[in-house]
């Protein structure tokens, strides 16, 4: 669980067959208790949390609000009616001119009764997507020269074609109307916020999804050989902590805008080294030069080294 500004806060465990759905409630429900918090607003992917799970979020007592991504193709009124809509777009983000940059963003309000839903489209996204869509038919036109009995058990292509007779052929209004879909998804959302708010909201689990890659892969969290639920935990806390203590370090070092890998870094600190040396009767300490950007992280620890030699005790 992250704070507004990426921080980790806490982290639970549950048994490997407990559903997002079915851990998510008492959640909430422990958030509020642990930390004192009045009102939550949870974001969360397409497709984890059911209408029943929405209904004892909005419950009174727990004053929890959301920001939802939807499914295009299997909500009929979606797909028909919100992404029909013929409202202007606003502008999140222009083009993209440097590599850094966020991608397009555009985004726009549709009401349906009481329902609020954010269409938001990304022009990149768009290009991409008709590209990869108009690949998939040229390649379903070549092999459907040589047979078509092997297409069946390819998802791709089965979605574009159809049955004649024996014989199956490319649906024409199948690949127009996924064109509908092409950079664009869809929120839904019982907040007040902005659809601009909204969408930057919604953007945000990239956060949570790079700190799971960052513990899986920079602290090397899996493969766990632990049996015991007590030593799964603590292998898990420790790696928590290591996290909490990384991330502090990033952004002591990003508010001086110094920016760098961790990889690099850590080869940096391992560096530096201490040897003690004694010599007719006295004792000296020799440290190493820093290099890299070692001494740019002591220095926004709040450590210093002193002296590069020192007498010793």
């Amino acid at each position: 669980m992250l704070d507004n500004a990426g921080r980790p806060i806490c982290c639970e465990l549950w048994p490997g067959n407990t559903s997002d759905a079915q851990a998510l409630i008492p959640i909430v429900d422990r958030l509020k208790g642990r930390f004192h918090i009045q009102r939550i607003c949870l974001v969360a992917d397409r497709g984890m949390i059911s209408k029943k799970t929405i209904e004892e979020l909005r419950k009174a007592h727990r004053q929890t609000r959301f920001i939802l991504g939807a499914r295009l193709r299997a909500v009929k009124e979606i797909r028909e009616q919100v992404l029909a809509d013929q409202g202007r777009y606003r502008q999140v983000y222009g083009p993209k001119l440097h590599s850094k940059d966020p991608g397009p963003l555009k985004v726009k309000e549709v009401r349906m009764q009481d329902r609020r839903y954010m269409v938001c489209y990304n022009e990149d996204q768009a290009r991409k997507d008709r590209a990869d869509r108009q690949a998939i038919v040229e390649a379903l036109k070549d092999q459907l020269k040589h047979g078509d009995k092997s297409l069946i058990g390819n998802k791709g292509y089965r979605r574009f074609v159809k049955t004649v007779g024996k014989r199956f052929e490319i649906d024409e209004e199948k690949v127009q109307r996924e064109a509908r879909f092409d950079g664009r998804w869809v929120l839904q959302t019982d907040t007040e916020l902005t659809p601009t708010q909204t969408a930057l909201k919604y953007k945000e689990l990239w956060m949570v999804e790079a700190i799971f890659r960052t513990l899986k892969s920079v602290l090397a969290t899996r493969p766990i050989y632990h049996k015991c639920d007590e030593t799964i935990r603590g292998h898990v806390f420790c790696s928590f902590l290591a996290l909490v203590l990384l991330k502090e370090l990033q952004a002591r070092m990003e508010v001086r805008s110094w920016r760098t890998e961790w990889d690099r870094l850590k080869d940096d600190l391992d560096a530096l080294e201490e040897i003690t040396i004694q010599n007719a009767g006295r004792t000296f300490v020799i440290r190493s030069r820093t290099r890299g950007d070692a001494g740019q992280a002591l220095q926004a620890a709040g450590v210093a080294l002193g002296p590069t030699v020192r007498w010793g005790p």
